[in-house]
């Protein structure tokens, strides 16, 4: 039985200090990432040090928003609504925990292309999740 995508609410994150440069763009339709400037790794989450050489010297980059799902779970149970979640692996490399958005639940697969999207969290900014590309 295919199961297609309804809106559910996103629950509103808990912003550590920092992240506002993050929700912000988020709400300004951009997906950004942290660049290490010493090692040149990106990362996500996004975070003061660089998780690779432990560095402080992180900007933050645009990403291009493109991906392949790594990893998924739907739920069917926990809410009124079915979802997805995944580990999806942006084109620059980092790995990001998200939602799988506005698709038929049941034609999601691992490897599968994906782009950013951007829905409004319940009380406060967009987040990014992801669309069948």
């Amino acid at each position: 039985m295919t199961t297609p995508y309804q809106d559910r609410k996103i629950p509103t994150p808990k912003c550590n200090d920092g992240d506002e440069v993050y929700f912000n763009a988020a709400t300004e339709g951009k997906l950004l990432v942290k660049q290490c400037t010493d090692c040149g790794e990106y990362h996500h989450y996004p975070r003061a040090l660089c998780p690779f050489c432990f560095s402080d010297k992180t900007e933050w980059k645009e990403a291009k928003g493109s991906g392949t799902i790594y990893s998924y779970s739907i739920t069917r149970t926990s809410g009124p609504v079915p979802y997805a979640i995944a580990y999806v692996t942006l084109d620059e490399g980092p790995t990001m925990l998200t939602n799988i958005v506005d698709c038929d639940l049941d034609a999601i697969r691992c490897g599968q292309r994906v782009k950013v999207a951007f829905k409004p969290s319940e009380d406060g900014p967009s987040v990014p999740v992801f669309t069948l590309a």
